[in-house]
C-alpha cells in the first residue's frame, strides 16, 4: 500500500522548458513531506496535458493559487 498523495502541477513554459507546457509530479508522504519525482509530461499544447491527466489519469483540477509561482497553471489531484 502506498501512503503518499500523488500530485500533478501544471507549468506554463518554465525555465528549464522554456518552450513546452511541463506537468510534474509531486508526491506527498506522511506528516505532509513533499518529494519531487522525476515523473514529467512535457507537450506543446496545454489541453494535451489536460486531457492526458483528466481523462488517462482519472485527476481533478484545482485553480491555481494567488501565492504560486507565475509559472503555475493548475494543480491535478
Amino acid at each position: 500500500m502506498n501512503d503518499s498523495l500523488s500530485m500533478w502541477t501544471v507549468y506554463d513554459h518554465p525555465k528549464d522548458f522554456p518552450n513546452t507546457f511541463v506537468a510534474r509530479e509531486f508526491r506527498i508522504g506522511p506528516g505532509g513531506k513533499m518529494e519531487i519525482t522525476a515523473n514529467v509530461i512535457i507537450s506543446a499544447d496545454i489541453d494535451v496535458l489536460r486531457r492526458t491527466l483528466l481523462a488517462d489519469m482519472g485527476l481533478t483540477c484545482l485553480d491555481r493559487n494567488e501565492e504560486d509561482d507565475p509559472a503555475i497553471v493548475e494543480t491535478w489531484l
